[in-house]
């Protein structure tokens, strides 16, 4: 097993990754890659109408950026498409056929662009996965939604996804669920902190107390969770004796909607994903 990961690993290091595109996202992935020890950064170059965002990319983390497209279209294993859904996909498509060899991958993160639409743009037998990056990808922590076409292979791209977190397979009709309720996921758990952090100033704790608190709370439940593979309900349970404290701060946050509030935010995120993707 250690050398068939080993010998996965070296495969990965010795592929050519090119992003198309070098905005936020982008960055992230490749910050995360190359701090992961994933890919190096000489295997890595980048494409972008931006100039000087390309020279920031190039000086902080040594990915090349001044070899000609064609060039890196040429020599890339794995093509990440990173632009808008906007920005001229039937263009990079011609420059894909034209100068990528025929078994180079496509990653796309475009928002809201089917494998069906990818494929005519960029082939339709060429590889291509479809990737709803998450957001937390400095940690380690957090799905990648990734959805395939039939001529991909997980094993073409699985070190390069789990370089910047974990991965989901997917069918693609779950692709706008997993976006508004996992990739958006962060977002209800960051409101959920600031919320709790504001309950402990407003019942009396210093801010930073309050802070730190909610913080050791919250990774410390999701350890107990883990750990002792029960269910929230059953930890629950025993966190809560009849009549006392912790039973009482439940009754008021049940008065308060917060499970359906928290579900109809879930849904209206992946409702607006769909509007999106539809545009």
């Amino acid at each position: 097993m250690e050398k068939q990961l080993s010998e996965e690993v070296d495969g990965l290091a010795e592929k050519q990754i090119h992003f198309i595109g070098g905005g936020q996202m982008a960055e992230a992935i490749i910050r995360a890659v190359i701090s992961n020890q994933t890919v190096s950064a000489d295997r890595i170059s980048v494409t972008d109408i931006n100039e000087p965002r390309l020279q920031f990319l190039s000086s902080t983390y040594g990915v090349t950026s001044g070899s000609s497209p064609e060039q890196c279209l040429a020599e890339a294993d794995l093509i990440v498409i990173a632009v808008r859904p906007q920005d001229n996909l039937a263009a990079l498509g011609q420059a894909v056929h034209q100068f990528a060899a025929p078994t180079a991958a496509i990653v796309s993160i475009v928002a809201g662009v089917t494998i069906k639409k990818l494929a005519d743009y960029f082939g339709a037998e060429r590889p291509i996965i479809r990737v709803i990056p998450n957001t937390l990808t400095d940690t380690g922590y957090g799905y990648s939604g990734v959805a395939l076409n039939a001529f991909a292979d997980p094993a073409q791209v699985a070190d390069f996804l789990l370089g910047f977190g974990k991965v989901q397979y997917l069918d693609e009709a779950l692709i706008d669920v997993f976006t508004g309720y996992g990739v958006a996921g962060p977002n209800y758990i960051y409101y959920f902190i600031e919320s709790l952090a504001d309950a402990g100033v407003l019942a009396g704790l210093p801010r930073e107390q309050a802070w730190n608190v909610a913080l050791e709370n919250v990774t410390g439940a999701v350890v107990m969770l883990k750990q002792t593979g029960l269910h929230p309900r059953q930890l629950l349970d025993i966190n809560n004796s009849p009549g006392g404290v912790g039973i009482h701060g439940l009754y008021e946050l049940n008065n308060s909607d917060f499970a359906a509030g928290l579900q109809r935010s879930v849904l209206a995120a992946v409702k607006r994903t769909t509007e999106l993707g539809a545009k």
